[in-house]
């Protein structure tokens, strides 16, 4: 009855006109449907009132699926959003582990925030002391690939380009002198896309930093190899590297143990005894949230008791 009602609304019955008697022609216009013409014709009218019926049925479906096409995308991104909470939490308190588990359960996820979060948790995994070899270089190559979907998910992430790099970096242990070198190119590509994307990301600025220190201390036989290779090595100078690790102090101070270490380290390089030792105290006194805190913590005062020594 509902429908029917609907339909009465939708396609309103016509008014029957009666036939001329004489003359055989309709006394109702010629812009007019005749009695005769529905009497007549009644599949034609049949079939007009049930495409009729269809449009208007399709056009409600349509907008019934529409609206639980909106319920369901807003649902499934206040769920993402419920989930990176929970994630940014675990890895700001050290819960590497737990933060582990709670994003492998979607790494079959479309959503980019998610993937290089996920990328960056399958590496801290695989620095922890306790991963076997095996483990580590399984999930380092697990690492890259979900930083790679996030990148092919979102250009525009700077976190995406960062993970990226750092993983592409991380997998050339792996496959040689020749691959580490060749990638390079690559990596310092997407560490300085982050930095353009996010000025303010103190960790992208920290790690062209690292990218300038590698190859301002790369050995002779390695650079020999480079200019083998390539027409072009990569290369730069510790002076680069000092000038990213300042930047990234001024951006974000005492964010990261290992800036205050390789600031430390880079003047150690520079022959200046007493900024190293300045830097190094500040890496070594810095609170130990990671295990990598704690090793840096270690590498400084080491470094500071070879001075004592010397003096």
């Amino acid at each position: 009855m509902a429908l029917a009602a609907r339909l009465w609304r939708v396609v309103p019955p016509r008014p029957w006109l009666p036939v001329g008697a004489a003359s055989g022609r309709s006394r109702c216009g010629p812009r007019r449907l005749c009695g005769s013409e529905v009497v007549g014709n009644g599949g034609a009218f049949k079939r007009s009132l049930l495409l009729s019926a269809l449009s208007y049925l399709g056009f409600e479906t349509y907008q019934v699926i529409s609206q639980a096409a909106l319920v369901r995308a807003a649902a499934t991104v206040f769920r993402v959003e419920e989930i990176l909470e929970q994630a940014d939490y675990l890895y700001e308190s050290g819960e590497t582990e737990k933060l582990y588990q709670l994003l492998t359960q979607y790494k079959e996820s479309e959503d980019a925030e998610l993937l290089w979060r996920l990328a960056r948790a399958s590496r801290d995994i695989a620095q922890l002391s306790g991963t076997s070899e095996e483990e580590k270089k399984l999930l380092v190559y697990e690492a890259l690939e979900y930083a790679k979907r996030a990148l092919e998910k979102n250009e525009s992430s700077f976190a995406a380009h960062k993970w990226y790099a750092i993983c592409i970096s991380d997998v050339g242990d792996y496959e040689g002198i020749k691959a580490k070198i060749a990638n390079a190119y690559t990596i310092k590509e997407h560490f300085e896309k982050a930095i353009e994307l996010n000025p303010k990301d103190a960790t992208s600025i920290h790690l062209m930093g690292i990218w300038s220190y590698t190859f301002a201390e790369m050995p002779w036989y390695q650079r020999r190899m480079a200019n083998v290779l390539f027409a072009a090595p990569p290369s730069s100078t510790y002076e680069e590297a000092l000038g990213y690790f300042h930047r990234a102090e001024q951006v974000d101070p005492n964010f990261y143990s290992k800036n205050l270490l390789l600031l430390g380290k880079t003047y150690l390089k520079l022959h200046n005894k007493k900024l190293a030792v300045f830097w190094l105290m500040k890496a070594k006194d810095h609170p130990a949230h990671t295990e990598e805190d704690k090793q840096v913590q270690t590498e400084a005062a080491q470094l500071l008791t070879g001075f004592s020594d010397k003096s």
